[in-house]
């Protein structure tokens, strides 16, 4: 009888939650040598749709798609946070962030907080106080690798790992061969040799890239495993920042660079997309020319979505469009990311599941995928995908959960925790209503991928059942949740207008007083620090030339440096306004002055946009205060 040796290769799928319990005793019997290889390869900031395979025109990843081709995608496949260390916990232990209270990407930093608290208080500016978080993955808690090393495997842990310094280290959390494995949120120094910093990279050619060098040691590490079961996580540092990449790759992509057509048009990222699929190419091929292939359980995912707020030559690196916001948001940009499983003896080639799958799912998989199964008292927030690898249509999961109380100006976000159950997702931002409650918005996914069109107001059996599903999650982990801030100086709702104001017909009709400037301002801006568009459509009786005016927490007054002109030319014609802000420094107020004259001004609304197109805050016309 011939005995399969599965070889797993996991790239960035999501674990479940453990507490630290007794650890699965070695197993001496000879079938030890035939159980799966676990090679497990995450990729770093890498979005829904930035492979070609998930609807990217603009990206090439022949590699990747060729998995999608030979087995099953994922199109609900989410992180455990919207950004890295948290997923990167989650992955490891396989408890949701918020049971580890690792909630950021903290694991880089010098101070050392493994019990983090909510405070009493929080800056003026803040609505809620929000919680610390832990800055290290403790040591005690059970990970992936150490059940399967004391199940007879070899462990080892290539590339970004940002979960602590010495002692809180992959070679502490069952790994027994370490290549990186740092605090480092990135490459430290950059993406090419010499790499300074690590004192686990081998030496390195220069101009070397490190995600080439990581596939190179994984290349031999396989090669020295090939007759015995093995685990390998395969961390690329790709495609986080800092921005750099292939010469001749970039000059490749921007060939084909059309931003009428296409959302993602950024070189740059092109290339480093590229350069990770080559090296997911060569794994591939290693499995391939070393018999392994078909005995191969291939896993590919990323450990938050694709990097929205900052900049290469002045565009974004990339766009998850259709889905809202991205990497740091709550909204499905920042969590739904690609998985893809290719596992030839069981699942048909081109499957597509749309089963709702997350980070916690990953240890109860892989402890079933070798043959394991988990020790008494391991607490497990996730399930097997086993059977959905299988042929089954469900995995009977009510919901998931992702629990991440932190501001994050970049793109928008305030603390807040969201659910899905079913097509149904309820965001709960805590404190967000303009009295100080929390503020809810459900979206239909289904229908509205985009979570364009808020359904709390029609949907209140909705609001109540997902409303309780929060609640039961945050007690049942004992997770920490913001509170009112006492030292919040809120500011008040809505504009104030120096000219009388009146609502007629859902629009907001500026009167002038004799020929003075038309003033109108307010303090109820959103949560951000960074370039940020104001549109609104507008009639007017007469020309008006205005300006927009921004205060920032670091300059708290109106200034002639802080302002951008406008026109409005024709006279009763409905005309859209845009005005981009230069942010640099968390937004305080926002003014609007209208030039002197005769005429009035009529307003339909105010948006503010982020430069990735997501709506970070909108103003319709009720009560205007006229002073």
């Amino acid at each position: 009888m011939t005995t399969l040796c599965w070889t797993i290769v996991v790239m960035g799928l999501r674990t479940c939650p453990v507490f630290a319990v007794e650890s699965v005793p070695a197993d001496p019997s000879p079938r030890v040598a035939h159980r799966p290889n676990i090679v497990f390869i995450l990729a770093d900031d890498l979005g829904w749709r930035d492979t070609s395979a998930y609807g990217s025109r603009f990206h090439r990843t022949p590699q990747i798609d060729r998995l999608v081709e030979k087995g099953m995608k994922f199109t609900n496949a989410y992180s455990a946070s919207p950004l890295c260390s948290p997923t990167r916990a989650s992955l490891l232990t396989g408890l949701w962030p918020a049971r580890l209270r690792f909630t950021t990407p903290a694991g880089h930093l010098p101070l050392e907080v493994l019990d983090p608290v909510v405070p009493e208080r929080g800056p003026s500016h803040q609505s809620v106080v929000t919680p610390q978080t832990r800055t290290r993955l403790p040591n005690d808690y059970v990970t992936s690798a150490e059940l399967l090393q004391k199940s007879g495997y070899e462990t080892a842990f290539f590339g970004k790992w940002h979960l602590g310094r010495e002692p809180y280290l992959p070679e502490n959390q069952g790994f027994g061969r370490v290549v990186g494995g740092r605090e480092h949120a990135g490459p430290p120094g950059g993406y090419f040799a010499p790499f300074r910093g690590i004192d686990t990279l081998p030496e390195a050619a220069p101009g070397e890239h490190i995600d080439d060098l990581l596939t190179r040691e994984a290349v031999k590490f396989i090669e020295s495993n090939r007759d015995k079961p093995f685990f390998l996580n395969l961390w690329y540092y790709s495609v986080h920042a800092p921005f750099q990449a292939k010469a001749d790759l970039v000059a490749k992509a921007e060939s084909r660079v059309d931003p009428e057509l296409d959302p993602q048009h950024c070189p740059t990222m092109a290339a480093m997309i590229q350069t990770l699929d080559d090296n997911v190419g060569q794994v591939v091929a290693t499995l391939e020319r070393l018999k392994l292939a078909e005995n191969t359980v291939i896993v590919f995912t990323s450990d938050n979505g694709g990097n929205m707020y900052d900049e290469v030559a002045g565009e974004l690196p990339t766009s998850n469009r259709p889905l809202r916001s991205g990497k740091g948001s709550i909204y499905e940009g920042g969590h739904r990311v690609p998985l893809v499983v290719v596992w030839p003896p069981v699942i048909p080639a081109g499957r597509l599941s749309e089963e709702v799958v997350t980070s916690v799912d990953m240890l109860p998989t892989l402890v079933e995928l070798s043959g394991g199964s988990l020790p008494e008292g391991h607490l497990c927030d996730g399930v097997s995908l086993l059977p959905l690898l299988k042929g089954e249509p469900s995995l009977g999961r009510e919901a998931v959960f992702n629990h991440f109380p932190h501001y994050v100006p970049a793109t928008g976000n305030t603390p807040a925790t969201s659910v899905r159950s079913g097509d149904m997702k309820l965001i709960r931002y805590y404190g967000g209503a303009a009295n100080g409650t929390d503020r809810l918005e459900l979206y239909d996914l289904k229908n509205d991928p985009g979570e364009r069109t808020n359904l709390a107001r029609s949907r209140r059996d909705e609001i109540v059942r997902l409303s309780g599903l929060i609640k039961g999650f945050l007690k049942e982990t004992d997770a920490l949740v913001p509170h009112r801030n006492p030292a919040y100086a809120r500011p008040p709702a809505g504009w104030v207008t120096v000219a009388a104001a009146e609502v007629e017909e859902g629009t907001l009709v500026l009167k002038r007083r004799a020929d003075q400037e038309i003033l109108f301002e307010t303090l109820d801006v959103p949560h951000v620090n960074r370039r940020m568009t104001l549109r609104w459509p507008q009639q007017v009786t007469s020309p008006v030339v205005g300006h927009v005016e921004w205060t920032t927490l670091k300059e708290p007054a109106f200034a002639a440096n802080r302002r951008v002109r406008f026109n409005v030319a024709q006279p009763g014609v409905w005309e859209d306004v845009e005005v981009t802000l230069p942010l640099d420094d968390l937004l305080t107020s926002i003014r609007i002055e209208f030039s002197r004259g005769s005429g009035d001004v009529e307003l339909g609304w105010i948006r503010c946009e982020l430069s990735d197109g997501n709506l970070v805050k909108e103003w319709q016309f009720g009560e205007v205060e006229s002073e």
